[in-house]
């Protein structure tokens, strides 16, 4: 890689540190049924149509597993940085690949096999070595599209959040009776006020 690249895929990832923080949190990993059979946390990571990972910067516990959820039409890819992952570290790239060349140069928009991770779907991996990862998507790379997951001994693990209570649905035919009583009073209340106002009202001619 040429110095110029790498001295501005730094300056990119420095850009998402200071914007995010380091203590930000997220994540998910390896295969989210398998992550949770074994007791691991899982962690999300959304890629969005805006051409960012959010969250940009995650700190997780080993062992974590990270799904990255394409919740967006347009297709990404999660590919590390070979040379910013922890020396002991397994590389990790949508696709499969086991290098950042091989994943650079095979990447094709809408091929999964390439790599190309579509709008509903997602790629997971799980985080065992600790250290800081920094990872792109190929496509969007110069778009500013870099993120970095630390992972630490201690960190917390977050629970999924709960979802909140859901309102109950109105039947039809009550919105119906509903519509129909409050018309009916704003009749009644037009009514009223016209009697109130011209009912005793009219002048009589005398004979």
């Amino acid at each position: 890689m040429e110095e110029t690249a790498v001295t501005s895929r730094r300056g990119l990832m420095r850009g998402v540190a200071g914007a995010v923080g380091a203590g930000a949190a997220a994540g998910t990993g390896t295969a989210v049924g398998a992550g949770e059979a074994r007791g691991q946390a899982t962690r999300t990571i959304d890629m969005t149509d805006a051409l960012v990972f959010d969250p940009a910067a995650a700190t997780i516990p080993p062992g974590t597993t990270i799904v990255w959820d394409n919740v967006g039409s347009i297709g990404h890819s999660v590919t590390a940085y070979e040379d910013d992952i922890p020396e002991e570290a397994e590389f990790f790239a949508s696709g499969g690949f086991a290098e950042e060349s091989a994943a650079r140069s095979s990447y094709s928009a809408g091929d999964p096999d390439s790599g190309d991770v579509a709008g509903g779907e997602t790629y997971e991996h799980t985080f065992e070595v600790v250290g800081q990862y920094d990872y792109f998507c190929i496509p969007h790379e110069s778009a500013g599209m870099v993120a970095s997951i630390t992972v630490e001994e201690g960190a917390p693990v977050e629970p999924t959040p709960e979802p909140g209570p859901s309102l109950p649905e109105v039947p039809d035919s009550a919105r119906t009776l509903t519509i129909a009583v409050l018309t009916a009073m704003l009749s009644t209340l037009g009514l009223a006020y016209f009697f109130m106002k011209y009912g005793g009202d009219y002048d009589v001619e005398e004979e």
